[in-house]
């Protein structure tokens, strides 16, 4: 079997019954639409399956270890490098870790985070043209901390990296917050 058909089988069943925050839209959705903007920016197969996987660990019950024994350490390192380590942690201090973290990340890592990030903005920004101001109601933080967290996620993706969809989310964040 095909390895990124292997993954979307994975995540399906991962996150069988879940749901985008507040909507009717199966979370399954988010995970693929980032395996495509891999798709599309030509990202290596490696990143593509890491970007349909990228929330698993995190929200699922699969572990890094069953990722690692299906599809290999480099794939698992991918996930882990885009997991946030300890949702005990308050929002603040979880989005704090994540903006530093990705200054000194790998190239492959802030890759399939830009993806994330990039196919969250464009979520959002279909919500709210659909919804308008109300959107925010569904985040625990609104829309001056999204705003905040969205753009120092990007300027961090930004240090030192050269690929496309950085330029991308960075547009995105503009159209969305002005």
């Amino acid at each position: 079997m095909d390895v990124i058909e292997k993954a979307i089988i994975v995540a399906s069943k991962a996150h069988d019954g879940q749901y985008r925050k507040l909507t009717n839209i199966p979370y399954i959705t988010h995970p693929l639409g980032v395996g495509l903007l891999l798709m599309k920016a030509s990202a290596r197969e490696e990143l593509i399956v890491a970007g349909i996987l990228h929330d698993t660990v995190e929200d699922t019950e699969l572990t890094l270890e069953e990722i690692s024994d299906e599809f290999g350490e480099e794939i698992a390192e991918l996930v882990e490098g885009c997991s946030e380590p300890d949702k005990s942690l308050s929002w603040e201090e979880r989005k704090e870790h994540t903006i530093t973290f990705l200054r000194t990340a790998s190239e492959d890592i802030r890759t399939v985070v830009c993806a994330d990030k990039l196919h969250n903005i464009r979520s959002i920004i279909r919500d709210f043209e659909g919804q308008g101001e109300q959107v925010w109601q569904r985040f625990s933080r609104g829309r001056n901390k999204q705003e905040w967290y969205y753009r120092n996620v990007a300027a961090s993706l930004e240090f030192a990296s050269t690929f496309p969809l950085v330029d991308e989310l960075k547009r995105e964040i503009d159209v969305l917050f002005g």
